[in-house]
């Protein structure tokens, strides 16, 4: 719904304010692709014998889907309560359970009072039983995924946005360089990659900014690459490391999470656009395997549903005109999600996370 910036001594930040309203479903899927961590509120006033409202349960289902591993739960308005540590740790364990049926184990509770600012900037003397970190403190030492060293270790993926011919007036003016963004791994000169899905593979001549050459790229860097031999490469391949262990699967079938953003709903025989990377491939749903039901916080069988409504969360088989070289979305977040939009409008209609790869 907005984006707030600020900043601290130690770092700077982009707040995405998403509301827990069903119907900005779409919003917190666009705010968490790409946020480092998550700040989960939960109104201390509106939690009621432990349950908790399903705004919570969709931004925790949300969150643990698109990956995101620094989560905060910040229990406010602890002051309409009487800094009850009693209500406080009920609030906790109750979400803790919440958590726990959608497979997130790991988060960081803080009691909170926005109004009076207890546990905001640093710890208050109203809450003596919980002994910190602060809301800030915990922002600001919480690592981004830049700082992960996942990702540095991780294999190579680079897809082409770009292709620059005659980039390099000290070549001639001849030289064809592919501009992108390093997704995941490290890109350095003789360095040598697959190209997909081609197959054919190349030597890294060099790798350069703007500023002139890299040693080495690092994850979340757009840099240009130059190979050691000209090839037939477009926008949407892919440079992969070349060992086979360490490359993406290339299949027409993928198993996925889904998030259906359209107001209209989903029909199996609707003709879709996939966006993979830089790439554009046409698409459709085969199958809807479950959907989660967010009052139970399970997934229920849909093997029989043939339709999904606006917001609803889904594993689905997603089936595509040609193959695409994809990766679990929990191992490369870059490679192994997608968005789907509607082939008449060109609206975009849902977004996915890879599972795996699917068989009939």
């Amino acid at each position: 719904m907005a984006y707030r910036y600020f900043a601290t001594a130690r770092r700077k930040f982009i707040i995405a304010d998403t509301p827990g309203h069903e119907q900005y479903t779409r919003n917190m899927v666009t705010g968490a692709s790409t946020a480092d961590a998550a700040v989960i509120l939960i109104d201390a006033t509106r939690v009621i014998d432990g349950v908790l409202l399903p705004q919570t349960r969709r931004h925790t289902a949300l969150a643990k889907m698109l990956g995101i591993r620094q989560i905060l739960v910040a229990v406010n308005k602890l002051d309409q309560v009487g800094y009850s540590q009693s209500a406080f740790d009920t609030i906790v364990e109750s979400y803790r359970e919440t958590a726990g049926r959608l497979g997130l184990s790991e988060f960081t509770a803080i009691p909170v009072s926005a109004l009076h600012g207890d546990n905001v900037v640093s710890v208050s003397e109203n809450t003596p039983w919980y002994r910190g970190p602060s809301l800030l403190e915990w922002l600001e030492q919480a690592p981004s995924a830049l700082e992960d060293d996942k990702l540095v270790h991780a294999p190579m993926r680079f897809a082409v946005q770009l292709v620059l011919r005659g980039f390099d007036p000290l070549d001639g003016g001849g030289a064809r360089g592919y501009g992108g963004r390093l997704s995941s791994g490290v890109l350095t000169a003789g360095q040598r990659v697959r190209i997909l899905p081609s197959g054919m593979d190349a030597i890294v001549h060099s790798v350069s900014t703007f500023d002139g050459p890299l040693a080495a790229a690092q994850p979340g860097q757009s840099v240009t690459v130059r190979l050691d031999r000209e090839l037939d490469i477009s926008r949407g391949d892919w440079l992969v490391d070349d060992d086979a262990l360490a490359q993406p699967e290339q299949t027409r079938l993928i198993s996925a999470d889904l998030a259906w953003l359209d107001a209209s709903p989903l029909a199996l025989q609707r003709k879709l656009w996939l966006r993979h990377g830089t790439r554009w491939v046409q698409a459709r749903i085969r199958r809807i395997e479950s959907v989660l039901d967010l009052a139970s916080v399970e997934w229920r069988d849909a093997s029989d549903q043939t339709t999904l409504g606006p917001n609803d969360i889904a594993r689905v088989v997603v089936e595509t005109q040609q193959p695409i070289a994809v990766d679990p979305y929990d191992q490369i977040p870059a490679s192994g999600s997608f968005v789907l939009a509607d082939a008449a409008t060109n609206h975009t209609v849902a977004a996915g996370m890879v599972r795996s790869t699917s068989t009939l």
